[in-house]
């Protein structure tokens, strides 16, 4: 074991899982919503602030690194050799890639006539593989598991090979950018990389949050774009998302690493020292790097886990130590089903689209259009409960 973290279901983890996904949900939906207030909106790309919708991508990549402590600890004390782990974490990272790559495909930029079908079509065809791919089977028998498995990845490769782009119809699938997935899955890699090789050390780990803004800083620079490290600049995003995810595998070990008998009170006191710095180095930064989660800046970065820190803190006086947590139930397939919950929405509209409806134009825009999207969201909690029922559940 790396480090000694409790083994029951840590519910305010959970409970940040869930709320965090629901308001991903919303933000998305909202987004194509009209005569919306500012501070519903994702500020531009020249702007220097942020609103609470550049919160909640930050959110999850920080609870994923809440939750690699556990899931590796998990792992190792059911048996797992270093190479099993490292294997685990490898299948989950391409996992994520192949789905953030075939879902921006699926967005922009491809060509039905030169696929032979409509691009709803290949996109259910997509999910549907995805799904075979990645569900959760409890078939007694693993060969038929790994079957309906085996159909799932060549079907992808199938349609990977049908996939055309271009308006001349001649592009394959292209790495535009990774897609949401694709960037969780980086910075997913390069987190669980540092805590293995740091075994854990919460100093350690901590420098390594300080060595990401100081890559970025780097990558920046303009003596790198004119020599032959000019490689590496593209990649200071994903070093830049890697950090928020550091900061959660830093807020987990304060919060639950019992190697220490660490009292309650001090717990919180740490949290509220690391975000006490995140905040102030932020600070800092941003005369720099100005606050732009399209340029997943230090300072950006920085608030954002700062936020989650605060956040995170007070569900934990609430959910675990005050216990009230009843109301946690609602937001719970949310936290067990994330990845459900999030393409959930792209199979509802390629199957609109394969069969031409539309949602009111009342849902459109203003008032209605965020009450709609609350509403969606919620639909979408209890659509998930419905196909978890039916053995619907993925899991990379």
């Amino acid at each position: 074991m790396i480090n000694k973290l409790t083994t029951q279901r840590v519910l305010s983890i959970d409970a940040f899982r869930g709320i965090t996904i629901l308001v991903m949900i919303f933000v998305n939906e909202v987004a194509g919503v009209a005569g919306i207030p500012s501070w519903m909106k994702h500020v531009g790309v020249a702007e220097d602030a942020m609103t609470f919708v550049d919160v909640v991508f930050p959110a999850f990549l920080f609870i994923v690194g809440m939750s690699i402590p556990f899931a590796v600890n998990n792992r190792l004390s059911k048996g797992d050799s270093f190479m099993q782990l490292a294997g685990h974490i490898l299948w989950r990272t391409i996992g994520l890639l192949v789905l953030g790559l075939f879902m921006v495909n699926s967005e922009d930029d491809y060509n039905e006539a030169a696929m032979g079908m409509s691009i709803h079509v290949w996109t259910l065809l997509f999910y549907a593989c995805a799904i075979l791919v990645w569900n959760v089977y409890t078939f007694q028998q693993k060969k038929i598991s790994l079957a309906l498995k085996g159909i799932g990845i060549a079907g992808l490769i199938i349609l990977a090979f049908i996939y055309r782009g271009g308006k001349d119809g001649t592009h394959h699938m292209e790495i535009g950018w990774w897609g949401i997935l694709g960037l969780i899955g980086w910075a997913y890699l390069y987190a669980s990389i540092i805590y293995l090789l740091l075994k854990g050390n919460i100093i350690g780990i901590a420098i390594m949050i300080a060595v990401c803004v100081l890559v970025y800083i780097i990558c920046k620079l303009p003596a790198i774009h004119d020599s032959g490290w000019d490689w590496i600049s593209p990649r200071r995003g994903h070093i830049a998302h890697t950090s928020i995810v550091l900061c959660g595998i830093v807020l987990s070990l304060i919060f639950f690493n019992q190697e220490k008998d660490t009292p309650v009170r001090h717990r919180f006191i740490w949290a509220g020292i690391l975000a006490a710095v995140l905040f102030i180095v932020a600070t800092i930064l941003r005369p720099w790097y100005e606050i732009s989660k399209i340029r997943a800046t230090p300072s950006w970065c920085l608030y954002s886990a700062g936020i989650c820190c605060v956040i995170f803190a007070l569900l934990y006086w609430l959910i675990d130590l005050k216990q009230q947590n009843s109301w946690t139930a609602f937001v719970r397939p949310a936290a067990a089903n994330p990845l459900l919950m999030y393409i959930l929405p792209s199979i509802i509209y390629a199957l609109m689209g394969l069969l031409h409806l539309s949602w009111p134009e009342a849902f459109g825009s203003g008032i209605p259009g965020i009450i709609w999207c609350m509403v969606y969201a919620v639909v979408l909690i209890y659509v998930v409960r419905g196909l978890n029922k039916l053995k619907i559940r993925l899991q990379l």
